[in-house]
């Protein structure tokens, strides 16, 4: 859930990304899972030479690609170009962590 919220924000802040409505980002939530959970390992162990070279900086480009696969794969879903995938997949990220900062800090004021 915490993603499905986050990728709603980023889309509104960014103009290169849709997402038609909060269903489609619960989907686009479990894809994004999905994807990272099984197809990004197998691309990172298959490019390491790549991110070696690159001294990482290749992982985010495994990121642009699931981002994009799973604009493909979620109707309602879409990403403009690969600047714009790339700029979501960070703030993603960034908002995700917020959100899951300020729930936990909830959750530990709420354990007092």
């Amino acid at each position: 859930m915490v993603t499905a919220v986050a990728a709603l924000i980023v889309s509104y802040l960014l103009p290169g990304v849709t997402i038609n409505n909060s269903v489609t980002a619960i989907i686009l939530a479990v894809v994004l899972a999905l994807l990272n959970g099984f197809v990004k390992p197998i691309l990172v162990l298959l490019t390491i030479p790549f991110t070696i070279v690159t001294l990482g900086l290749f992982l985010l480009v495994i990121n642009i690609v699931i981002i994009k696969w799973a604009s493909e794969i979620v109707r309602g879903f879409s990403v403009r170009d690969w600047w714009s995938a790339l700029l979501f997949s960070l703030l993603l990220s960034l908002v995700t962590a917020l959100i899951d900062s300020l729930i936990g800090a909830n959750k530990k004021q709420s354990d007092r």
